[in-house]
């Protein structure tokens, strides 16, 4: 793993006016893939801790983070270890914002193919949008396609 350490930024909860308050959680990571899993790690403990129930989404919360930090490192910043991706999650009522950033060109995510379609199955690539399409209860991206929000809901 990369020398340095990975440090989540929380605020919001205790000290605030309501216990209720949302919480927010912030974190860069560098484009380096070595940083995946404890950034993954790290980020899915603070959420549980801010509230996100962990017996119906951690898996989610997990997987969905894993590829969207996967996809901006690789797709989004090239492995431009220079580069950064930002993370943030609000957490309120159990239920979680996340989303994801980088430093890229963005893409258009209606361009992107179906990957269940017969031709695509064998393909390498493509299949980490669906997988969060699949798991998050909402995906939505901003205009540059640069950013992606995934709402889990506590159900």
């Amino acid at each position: 793993m990369p020398g340095s350490s990975l440090e989540v930024a929380a605020s919001g909860g205790a000290g605030e006016p309501s216990a209720d308050a949302p919480k927010e959680l912030k974190l860069d990571v560098p484009s380096d893939l070595g940083f995946l899993e404890e950034a993954v790690e790290l980020f899915a403990r603070h959420c549980v801790e801010a509230g996100v129930p962990p017996e119906s989404s951690r898996f989610k919360l997990k997987v969905a983070l894993c590829e969207a930090l996967q996809n901006a490192m690789i797709y989004g910043n090239k492995l431009d270890h220079a580069k950064m991706v930002r993370v943030e999650a609000v957490v309120e009522d159990g239920n979680v914002t996340i989303s994801v950033a980088d430093e890229g060109e963005g893409f258009d995510p209606e361009e992107m193919p179906d990957p269940t379609t017969p031709g695509k199955l064998q393909l390498p690539d493509g299949r980490g949008l669906f997988v969060i399409q699949q798991l998050a209860d909402e995906v939505r991206f901003n205009d540059r396609g640069n950013c992606i929000w995934m709402v889990l809901r506590h159900s």
